[in-house]
């Protein structure tokens, strides 16, 4: 088993292109794991800034080929292309990586809260579809175990906003200083998670007057839930005419355009407009329109804080050890099946020779003290193998440990050992029902 993982985020591509690649990745775990004998599992991150597929495959090449060539179907683009636009990671750089992003170490706005979250809710995804595997689970709970710690034991997670805070805070510096937020039109799009969040903060920046679109009709129900007014088709027009803050991040599809912004907008009435969604909610054009500032997920990122280097450098301590731990716990379980097999064959000797014993001396007192002590026998002899099959494994030196068995004991690990306990000569009921009471 190896942990492989393709990464398309802010840090190395534009979010266009990231948005492409992301749009196209509905069914990929699934279908990876139906059509694929080199993947086992596969959990997608996909967050609005970042898209990312954990697998857990057998041969690295074949499964990168796989999710690559599924991915350049979907998303209608070159294979090559994409290949080369992608980040491919593998081994321990995936589980320092997941963990780093968890933290929040590797947003947009480094130390955000959102992204925590967002790691939880792609493996409960992958739980309820399926796809993932054993060792899958514990890399991603061992990622938001980590990235707990992060948030305990470091200033990060009090310092560090999230993208939509960011996103306010610069939206604040282009309005009136004389003009509160209780006194903001807010339009907002979008009735997801996102949305919910940012209707969160807007409240706690004590907005009073928000309104909410939903192209897909379900705004009426999620202002039920969380406040603000429903917008219809209809509504929107008039909310945009008097609204001081647009903010997008419903990414479904529906574009506010320039021309249809500038029939309704009132002339020298600033705007500001927030576009969180990566597909773009907001026309890229409404930056030409004299009268409205737009603020897109390129300008977080470029107005993110950078002033936190003493809790960046604290949670990346934290994070590195967490990850090097889980890398080490994850090797020694590579031994196991090796450890198996030396007990079974341990057991297989030291079954003959009790049937042995039981033979010539039947249930006697004198051959169970002899049995016993033989298994006290091999459990000594047993304990240094077992301690060394760990500490290889955590080395990464497995494979010479097998081949030491092989030499040794003549056994064959290519394929998983069955336990075969040895025939024994005689049964002994009444003492067998001695030792079980």
């Amino acid at each position: 088993m190896v942990f492989l993982s393709l990464v398309a985020s802010h840090s190395q591509l534009d979010l266009e292109t990231v948005a492409q690649i992301s749009a196209s990745a509905s069914g990929l775990a699934a279908a990876s794991v139906n059509d694929s004998t080199a993947i086992n599992g596969a959990v997608v991150l996909a967050t609005c800034n970042r898209f990312e597929v954990y697998a857990d495959v057998e041969n690295v090449d074949d499964a990168a080929a796989h999710l690559v060539n599924h991915l350049a179907d979907s998303a209608d683009l070159q294979p090559d292309h994409l290949a080369r636009a992608l980040t491919t990671l593998e081994g321990d750089s995936v589980i320092e990586h997941l963990f780093s992003v968890g933290a929040g170490l590797d947003s947009a706005v480094v130390g955000e809260r959102e992204i925590a979250g967002q790691v939880r809710r792609a493996l409960t995804q992958a739980q309820q579809e399926k796809t993932t595997t054993s060792n899958l689970t514990r890399l991603f709970q061992n990622a938001t175990r980590a990235a707990k710690d992060v948030g305990s034991n470091t200033n990060l997670g009090t310092q560090g906003k999230s993208v939509v805070a960011v996103a306010l805070d610069l939206a604040e510096e282009l309005t009136d200083e004389s003009t509160a937020w209780a006194e903001q039109d807010v339009v907002l799009f979008g009735t997801g998670s996102y949305a919910g969040a940012t209707m969160a903060l807007l409240k706690e920046r004590g907005v009073e007057r928000i309104s909410v679109y939903s192209s897909s009709g379900r705004a009426a129900e999620f202002t039920a839930k969380r406040g603000g007014f429903p917008l219809t088709d209809e509504l929107l027009p008039q909310a945009l005419r008097e609204a001081d803050i647009i903010v997008g991040c419903s990414g479904g599809g529906h574009r506010l355009d320039r021309s249809f912004l500038e029939k309704v907008r009132v002339k020298n009435h600033p705007l500001v407009a927030i576009d969180m969604a990566l597909s773009h909610d907001f026309d890229p054009a409404l930056v030409e329109m004299a009268d409205v500032n737009l603020i897109t997920l390129e300008s977080v990122r470029m107005a993110a804080p950078t002033d936190q280097a003493l809790a960046v450098h604290a949670a990346s301590r934290i994070v590195k050890k967490a990850a090097t731990e889980f890398s080490n716990a994850q090797r020694e379980r590579e031994a196991d099946f090796a450890i198996v097999a030396l007990r079974q064959h341990t057991k297989a000797v030291l079954d003959a020779e009790v049937a042995k014993v039981r033979a010539q001396h039947g249930c006697t007192a004198a051959a169970e003290e002899v049995e016993l002590a033989m298994r006290r026998m091999m459990r000594q002899l047993l304990h240094i193998p077992t301690v060394r099959a760990r500490e290889l494994a955590a080395e990464g030196r497995t494979a010479d440990y097998v081949a030491a068995l092989e030499t040794l004991y003549g056994l064959d690990l290519s394929e998983p050992q069955d336990a075969k306990p040895a025939a024994v000569a005689a049964d002994c009921p009444v003492e067998a029902e001695t030792k079980s009471a």
